[in-house]
């Protein structure tokens, strides 16, 4: 059975709901109880994409708030606590408890709490006299954000700036790290597997993949884990693998534009949490204000056009109006209606009793396709809008064709940085010419720079993503001798901020369509031997001993999980999505990031890194979004 993450955290967090009770088939707890649910802002978005305020009903709550707002007492029900084990959460917990606010509480913490938070919590409760009103106090291992069947982030903010940051401390980077390594257990523990670890010999890849390694050894040495429901597979064939990457690997595809639906709409719309709010039907009167929309699994539009290209989804959305109009005209002609299929709203509906009773029947369906493309219509015309305003279309087709050629015409790049576009759009152009570009004249790039200043674009970024490509190309033509001479110069000038590039294997620049990623991940789920591009990578199995060496454990995979330090983004995932459906080979990949960046994100986290190092102007005019 393929592993569906979302599905396995939805059963978790019902659980927690229930007051950690088995659950039925239907999700729900056998005895039904009337409770409160309290969260932090954290545990809120893990909640978000996965439980809608029906679905709390259904779980018995009748109350939800954030654990810092004031709350009246309410007796006689019990409270289910939701939060990261922090300091602040403890300290309300115990406010709570001892100003009697509620009679019961179910604590729940997103990951392991540290034993001296928990004893702070049992001396807090004890002093003020309301150990008592703790029920039980649960690790739930879900701190994480499940976003897709195959997607989720840890969202762990500007990850690939603290990595990567000249000025960071080695203790600074440790807590990182093991920051990461709790929540990819977290995500393991959800799904019950024991992975094999794959990952590049280099760079923070390696230290999340060893630190994992260990905690998971670990942890298995307890009787009683989290994985013994999941039995003692002995097989790499019954076990997913587990493939780390660092950003570094490929930098493009988190800069680029791209004209695929879900991409554009994320980088393009601010998409979060599978939650879009956009400018309404202008023509509508009253309801032309801000409009809000779920964009998740359960939109079929959505699932099944996210991965087109935007004309595409144009055509899609005008087959399924005309499609839906045909259905509504069919209808009103079996019931003798004469509404010509304008709208449907069962005012003519007229005929025998059969008839009748299937244009009833049929009525939300229709209904609901109605909601579903007038929702999809209102989206792609404003990003119809955007796209105009902004020429994102030959930002993308340009971007693509600098790839694949290794360069542009010079005219044709001056008049990109000199045309339409947002000043971040002009950027991300800019640092797409510099990295798919082998060799560029000085000339050249600073014809570049001065384009992008007369435009008054900071160019942090660019200097930093040009400071870095020439470091990577001194390393690549020097001998063995002065390379260990430039790698230490290097160290000492920028620290943290290049190891990834100065050990590594990939470069910067990526030519093919399929992603770099997906390549790696595709010759990874092989496994076959004495191949070039994964000979390097090293191989960790936490159920078998250290010094084992088995072939075995180099695959072939059937599944896969897929994490990208230091942020992710949609096309990605859409990469990974089309290789586990290439027809021949089923596979299963679920793609996991430390964050969902838009171009205009990670290039803004590039910018902050080029300040760091003392490049470019001295304050970045980027916009930051808010990740997923």
């Amino acid at each position: 059975m393929a592993l569906n993450l979302r599905q396995r955290h939805t059963e978790c967090i019902a659980r927690m709901l229930n007051l950690n009770q088995p659950i039925n088939a239907n999700g729900t707890a056998n005895e039904e109880v009337y409770k409160i649910l309290i969260y932090d802002k954290f545990c809120q978005d893990i909640l978000s994409p996965l439980i809608h305020v029906k679905d709390l009903r259904k779980h018995g709550v009748t109350l939800y708030f954030l654990i810092d707002k004031n709350r009246k007492p309410v007796s006689d029900v019990p409270a289910v606590y939701f939060v990261k084990p922090s300091q602040q959460n403890i300290e309300r917990i115990i406010s709570d408890a001892s100003n009697s606010v509620y009679d019961y509480f179910h604590l729940n913490f997103s990951s392991s709490i540290p034993r001296p938070l928990l004893e702070d919590l049992a001396s807090g409760t004890l002093n003020s006299d309301s150990i008592q009103r703790i029920s039980k106090v649960h690790d739930q291992y879900l701190e994480f954000v499940t976003l897709d069947d195959n997607l989720f982030t840890l969202a762990d903010k500007s990850c690939y700036v603290r990595l990567n940051d000249p000025r960071a401390t080695d203790r600074e980077i440790e807590e990182i790290i093991e920051k990461l390594v709790s929540g990819l257990f977290c995500v393991l523990a959800t799904l019950g597997v024991v992975p094999i670890i794959r990952c590049p010999h280099w760079g923070p890849a390696e230290m999340v993949a060893s630190l994992l390694d260990q905690r998971l050894r670990d942890h298995l040495l307890v009787k009683n884990n989290l994985f013994s429901e999941s039995g003692n597979f002995t097989s790499s064939f019954q076990r997913p693998v587990l493939c780390l990457f660092d950003r570094n690997l490929e930098l493009s595809v988190a800069i680029q534009h791209d004209f695929r639906y879900r991409p554009l709409v994320h980088d393009v719309l601010g998409l979060r949490l599978n939650r879009l709010t956009i400018q309404g039907d202008k023509g509508g009167g009253a309801g032309g204000g801000m409009k809000s929309y779920e964009l998740d699994r359960v939109d079929p539009f959505w699932v099944a056009n996210g991965n087109l290209e935007f004309p595409e989804v144009a055509v899609e959305i005008e087959t399924q109006l005309n499609k839906y109009k045909k259905d509504v005209e069919e209808v009103n002609r079996r019931t003798g209606g004469g509404n010509d299929g304008a709208e449907f709203d069962g005012t003519d509906l007229i005929g025998n009793t059969k008839h009748l009773m299937n244009a009833v029947n049929s009525l939300p369906e229709l209904t609901e396709r109605k909601q579903t493309i007038d929702k999809h219509t209102n989206i792609a015309t404003v990003l119809l809008g955007e796209i105009k305003e902004r020429s994102l279309d030959s930002y993308a087709k340009k971007e693509y064709e600098m790839m694949v050629r290794g360069g542009i015409d010079r005219a044709e790049l001056l008049s990109v940085l000199k045309g339409k576009g947002s000043k971040t759009d002009k950027l991300r152009f800019a640092i797409m010419f510099l990295i798919s570009t082998e060799t560029i004249p000085q000339i050249e790039v600073e014809m570049v720079e001065s384009a992008l200043r007369e435009a008054e674009v900071d160019t942090c970024a660019f200097q930093y993503v040009k400071k870095i490509k020439s470091l990577n190309v001194s390393l690549a033509s020097a001998n063995a001798a002065s390379r260990s001479n430039i790698v230490d110069w290097a160290e000492k000038l920028y620290g943290q901020s290049i190891s990834a590039v100065t050990a590594g294997v990939k470069n910067l620049l990526s030519s093919d369509r399929q992603l770099a990623m997906a390549t790696t991940v595709e010759a990874l789920m092989e496994g076959k031997p004495n191949n070039p591009e994964i000979e390097s990578y090293l191989v960790l199995d936490p159920r078998a001993p250290k010094s084992t060496t088995s072939g075995q454990m180099k695959g072939p995979f059937k599944e896969a999980i897929v994490f990208m330090i230091g942020g992710g983004n949609y096309v990605e995932y859409g990469s990974l999505q089309e290789l586990a459906r290439t027809p021949s080979s089923a596979k299963h990949i679920i793609y996991g990031t430390t964050e969902i960046l838009t171009g205009a994100d990670f290039v803004h986290q590039l910018a902050a890194l080029g300040q760091k190092m003392g490049l470019g102007s001295s304050s970045s005019s980027i916009p930051s979004s808010a990740p997923a």
